[in-house]
């Protein structure tokens, strides 16, 4: 006779516990309607309005097919932004951070959570932009070109999610969405993502090499053969640097707390 037991390995209870945190992570922030709608639907809208409904071809400018890439970057952007930093901040001042700490579970499985929401909320966004770009917009691109989209798109995540997670740690929650708006959206505008940069003022276009969502614009566009022509790696390794800054200050942030409370 075999006898079973039920007790898990420790890689796999490890396993179960980021599983488990992850899927609550999704089914809470699918309950919040402030942080869905605006995800989920403010890029779809955008788009449709500026990339579809407008008169196309402006000297054989691909206006649709450009926007995909922009509206898309966009909507990664926004969704990493406020999904770590409004989401980390309301809860440090919930005091759910010190719990979570005092807990048994493993540190990074919180913020394993979050990240692993974040990208399924941004594959969830950009389907449906694919599918409106596919349909109402009439975008033709071979599935090769759609595939390499989505991904690049897809590791937007990481770099905002980290400046997300610094802003959380240095602003305080009733404070964040504002620093993450007053940061975001100029910098977005600037960047080329609602209005292609080619069509913005040369002083803009200077500025725009310095601001991290214009690299990441340009690498989505890269996919599409709709970018400036400006060597990729650049791009990446401006993302890379911002993204290792960010965690940098997000660090700063997390042992700070950790002094105020157990100092």
């Amino acid at each position: 006779m075999i006898l079973q037991t039920t007790a898990e390995t420790p890689s796999r209870s490890l396993w179960r516990i980021y599983a488990l945190e992850a899927k609550y992570e999704f089914l809470k922030q699918m309950r919040l309607p402030a942080y869905v709608v605006p995800s989920l639907a403010f890029p779809l809208v955008f788009y449709f309005m500026f990339g579809v409904a407008l008169p196309h071809g402006h000297g054989g400018f691909d206006i649709p097919t450009y926007m995909l890439a922009t509206y898309g970057a966009f909507g990664v952007m926004n969704v990493s932004l406020f999904g770590f930093g409004v989401g980390v901040a309301t809860e440090r001042g919930q005091g759910w951070m010190l719990f979570k700490r005092a807990s048994p579970m493993p540190p990074f499985a919180y913020f394993a959570a979050k990240l692993a929401t974040i990208l399924l909320f941004s594959l969830i966004m950009t389907s449906a932009l694919f599918l409106l770009g596919a349909t109402a917009g009439g975008v033709r691109m071979p599935a090769g070109t759609w595939l390499s989209l989505l991904g690049t798109l897809a590791l937007g995540t990481i770099p905002f999610a980290a400046f997300g997670l610094a802003v959380a740690y240095w602003a305080g929650p009733n404070s964040a969405v504002a620093v993450l708006n007053i940061l975001a959206l100029p910098s977005a505008f600037g960047s080329g993502m609602w209005i292609p940069i080619q069509m913005l003022p040369p002083v803009i276009k200077k500025i725009a090499l310095f601001l991290p969502p214009y690299h990441y614009a340009q690498l989505a566009l890269h996919t599409l053969g709709m970018d400036r022509r400006e060597p990729a790696h650049l791009h990446v390794a401006a993302l890379a640097a911002f993204t290792v800054l960010s965690l940098v200050l997000a660090w700063t942030g997390y042992r700070r707390d950790d002094g105020r409370t157990f100092g």
